[in-house]
């Protein structure tokens, strides 16, 4: 805020030295929390996976976390960019990947989102649609480590059963982002939640519908736990709707989109905390703290739903 106050007429290329230098550092203190929490050495991570929707400076943010946290300097880099809102289950889902064809591996997943390069004031040319952005987003960074076949002293807290994404034909247009002479910008389309509603249910049947269905071949949405990207409160309310769910259900998603607004891919790893903080809280949000299997979903350009099948670690 101090610097968009003080700098006015701020430009690109200044905008984005800003976030070759603020990334990395945001990164490294989510990045330095898991690993503290996790009990092992940085120099065990054997892959590291990060994603962002800011920044266009190469070496990047993976480079910079090498050095900033201690790792090894032969770990695996993969960089994902500009995957929008479902970035940050696109690296969940990229990290199970690695951790399962790769024995002994540990995967660092961080995310990391700064709107300074999207942030502008507003303009007469400006539609509805283009300015809900620049009230929605907001700066944060998350960071866990993913593997697979866990040491004694390791505290597993969510196993990623299986993972989909789709992609809805004919809907490119609904959701776009771009890095043009302004920033990053692109539009968000005013009917998209009631797109994503439409298609939701079919999407998780198709993907796991065969592990989840119970007796007659049905699945009960409300006996899972729920971890949605919340790329807003309109986008929850219209899912609560489409899938039956109890009020409580998405509660954590809720609580994150109230109190940080949408940080692209990072959100999802706050909304997993914050499932985890319900689940452990006997008095906390959320119906049902032993359901067992849940679901992890975000939205992104495309349109793409990805979407996972957790099981909580007891």
């Amino acid at each position: 805020d101090e610097m968009l106050a003080t700098h006015l007429n701020l430009s690109l290329d200044a905008r984005l030295d800003v976030v070759a230098t603020a990334a990395p550092e945001l990164a490294a203190s989510a990045a330095a929390n898991a690993i503290a929490e996790w009990g092992r050495p940085a120099g065990d991570i054997t892959h590291l996976v990060v994603s962002t929707n800011a920044g266009s400076h190469a070496p990047g943010t993976d480079v910079r976390l090498v050095s900033l946290l201690g790792l090894r300097h032969d770990v695996l880099r993969t960089v994902l960019q500009l995957n929008g809102c479902a970035s940050g289950c696109a690296a969940l889902r990229l990290a199970k990947d690695l951790a399962e064809n790769n024995r002994g591996a540990r995967v660092l997943v961080a995310c990391v989102e700064l709107t300074i390069t999207a942030f502008r004031g507003p303009d007469k040319a400006d539609s509805f649609d283009a300015l809900i952005p620049q009230g929605l987003f907001g700066d944060g960074a998350g960071a866990v480590i993913v593997g697979a076949e866990p040491y004694v002293h390791e505290r597993p807290l969510f196993e990623m059963v299986s993972a989909s994404q789709y992609v809805i034909p004919d809907t490119e247009h609904m959701l776009t982002m771009q890095l043009g002479s302004g920033g990053i910008g692109g539009t968000i389309a005013t009917g998209l939640p009631r797109l994503a509603a439409g298609i939701v249910e079919q999407c998780l049947l198709d993907a796991f519908g065969d592990r989840l269905a119970g007796s007659g071949g049905v699945v009960e949405w409300n006996n899972l736990f729920w971890a949605v990207h919340p790329g807003s409160s309109v986008m929850l309310d219209h899912i609560v709707r489409a899938l039956r769910l109890a009020p409580g259900k998405l509660a954590a998603s809720r609580t994150v989109v109230r109190e940080y607004g949408n940080m692209l891919g990072a959100t999802v790893i706050f909304v997993l905390d914050e499932v985890r903080r319900q689940r452990e809280d006997p008095q906390g949000e959320g119906a049902g703290h032993d359901e067992g299997w849940g679901v992890m979903m975000g939205f992104g350009p495309g349109f793409t739903v990805e979407a996972m099948l957790l099981h909580a670690a007891t």
